[in-house]
C-alpha cells in the first residue's frame, strides 16, 4: 500500500508534478474531434488540471489554449469565432489557432505590438476520432501514439465517452483488474445459462484466476488463467499502456481491438474515451438463447450537456441518485443491481472517494497487475523527474503495437508469453496487417 506521499505522486497530474510530467511527455486525447465544428462555438476545456479553451476556426484548424486572454485575463470562452481565429471580447484581441495575434483593433496602429503577443496555445492533432494535443516541453511534438485501435477505419470504429468524478488511476485500475468481472458484472449469472461452446463460459465456472504479472515495454501486462476443458487452460490477457491506456480482456483474443483511455480533467475528474472495433467477435453478453444478459447491456445515457468544465458527457446513473441501484433485482436478479457495465464500474470506483485513501487497502494476489502497474509508472515519473530518462513509447510508439487483449484456451503446460506470440501472429486488424 503506497504511503501518502506516494499516493499524492501517483494520483496529482497538475503543472509541477511528478505524474503531471510524466503524462506531459505524450500527446493527450482532448475530445472528440466531432464536439468542435468549424467556426462554432470556443468550448471550455479542463485537462491535467489546466483550463483551457478549444476552437475550429472556419478553415478546420483546431486551437487549443489557456482560456486567459494574454491581455486582460478575461475568458476567451466568451470569445467570438471569427474566420481564422477566435476574438476576445473584452478588447477585441484576435489569436489563431497556433495563439498568435493577429489583431489589436483597440489600439492605434502605431502602438500596435501584436507581433509580440502570445497566447498560451499547445500542439494540435486528430487522430482515431479524436482531437488530441501535446502539452508537454518539447519544441518539436513526439509522435502520436501507436495503438490499434486508433488505426481503425471510421467505418468500423466506435468511439464513446464519459465522465467519471474521481482520480484517473482508480478509475483505470477497474480496466486491468479481471477478477471483478465475475462479481460485479456477471455475480448473478450460472454457467449453464451461455453457450455451451463459448470459451468465455470458464469466467463463471471458475471465479478465482491464477495470475502471471509482467512489465512489458508498453507498461505491464497480465494473464489471468483457468481450468478450461480437461487438459486445457482458458487464458484472459489485459494491459496498461502508458500513460493512461489500457487493453481490456473481455472479448476474443484474435479479433477484439477494444481499448480504454482514462484522461485526466483534474485530479478528481477522469474523461473516458472507449474504442470497439465493430468487426470484433461479440464479447460474452447474451444468454444461450440470445437474450441479453441481465444488466450487462444497457445504453449510456447523459445528462442535458452544459457550458461548465465537467459538464460534457456525464451519465444519467451517477452519485446523486444512487447509480439507480434496483435493491429488488439485486435480491432475485443481477449480482449488483446496477444497470449496464460501465454504471457498475462508475458506481465502485467513485465509492471509494475522489482520491482513494490507499493506506486503507488490502491488496491481495488478485491485485499484482494494479500493485505492479502502480510500481511501473512511479519508477517511470521519478526517472523523469531525477534523472531526464524518457519513458516508455514517447518516442517508440511502435512498441505499442505488440499490445492486444482478449481470451484463449491452450493446452495445459503450454508457455504462457510463447502462447500470446502465437496467437497474436495469428490475430487480425488493421495494424497487424500494415507491419506484416
Amino acid at each position: 500500500m503506497p504511503a501518502a506521499h506516494d499516493n499524492d505522486e501517483l494520483t496529482r497530474v497538475g503543472p509541477g508534478t511528478v505524474m503531471g510530467g510524466l503524462m506531459r511527455q505524450y500527446w493527450i486525447p482532448a475530445c472528440l474531434s466531432s464536439e468542435l465544428e468549424p467556426g462554432g462555438d470556443p468550448m471550455r476545456l479542463m485537462l491535467l488540471g489546466e483550463q483551457l479553451i478549444a476552437f475550429r476556426d472556419r478553415e478546420g484548424r483546431v486551437g487549443i489554449m489557456d482560456h486567459r486572454c494574454p491581455h486582460r485575463c478575461a475568458s476567451l470562452f466568451f470569445g467570438r469565432a471569427e474566420g481564422d481565429g477566435l476574438r476576445c471580447v473584452y478588447h477585441g484581441w484576435k489569436f489563431d489557432a497556433d495563439g498568435r495575434c493577429l489583431d489589436m483593433p483597440n489600439l492605434p496602429p502605431e502602438q500596435d505590438f501584436k507581433h509580440r503577443i502570445h497566447a498560451k496555445a499547445y500542439k494540435t492533432a486528430e487522430r482515431g476520432g479524436l482531437i488530441w494535443t501535446y502539452m508537454g516541453p518539447r519544441a518539436e511534438a513526439p509522435p502520436l501514439p501507436d495503438i490499434e485501435s486508433l488505426a481503425l477505419p471510421e467505418s468500423e470504429r466506435v468511439v464513446r465517452c464519459h465522465q467519471r468524478e474521481c482520480n484517473w488511476l482508480q478509475a483505470l485500475e477497474g480496466d486491468i483488474d479481471t477478477s471483478h468481472f465475475g462479481f460485479l458484472h456477471l455475480g448473478g449469472l450460472q454457467a449453464e445459462s451461455v453457450a455451451a461452446d463459448s470459451i468465455h463460459r470458464f469466467n463463471l465456472i471458475d471465479r478465482a484466476p491464477r495470475y502471471h504479472v509482467t512489465d512489458a515495454p508498453w507498461g505491464t501486462m497480465y494473464a489471468a488463467y483457468r481450468p478450461a476443458e480437461e487438459g486445457q487452460l482458458y487464458y484472459r490477457f489485459s494491459h496498461f499502456i502508458f500513460p493512461f491506456v489500457t487493453l481490456p480482456p473481455d472479448g476474443t483474443f484474435t479479433d477484439h481491438i477494444q481499448s480504454g483511455v482514462w484522461v485526466p480533467m483534474d485530479d478528481t475528474h477522469t474523461m473516458v474515451f472507449t474504442f470497439f472495433w465493430t468487426k470484433r467477435t461479440p464479447a460474452l453478453r447474451t444468454l444461450k438463447d440470445g437474450s441479453p444478459i441481465p444488466g450487462c447491456v444497457s445504453p449510456m445515457e447523459y445528462l442535458p450537456r452544459g457550458t461548465g468544465w465537467y459538464d460534457r458527457w456525464r451519465l444519467t446513473a451517477n452519485s446523486s441518485n444512487d447509480y439507480l441501484i434496483d435493491r429488488a433485482i439485486q435480491r432475485d436478479g443481477t449480482f449488483s443491481g446496477l444497470d449496464g457495465l460501465v454504471a457498475q464500474d462508475q458506481a465502485v470506483t467513485e465509492s471509494m472517494g475522489v482520491i482513494v485513501d490507499r493506506s486503507l487497502e488490502h491488496l491481495s494476489p488478485s491485485d499484482r497487475m494494479i500493485a505492479m502497474t502502480r510500481r511501473r509508472l512511479m519508477s517511470a515519473a521519478q526517472a523523469l523527474r531525477d534523472k531526464g530518462m524518457v519513458p516508455p513509447g514517447v518516442d517508440d510508439p511502435e512498441v505499442f503495437r505488440k499490445a492486444r487483449g482478449g481470451a484463449f484456451v491452450v493446452p495445459e503446460g503450454a508457455d504462457w508469453r510463447e502462447a500470446y506470440d502465437e496467437h497474436l501472429s495469428r490475430s487480425v486488424g488493421p495494424l497487424l496487417r500494415a507491419a506484416e
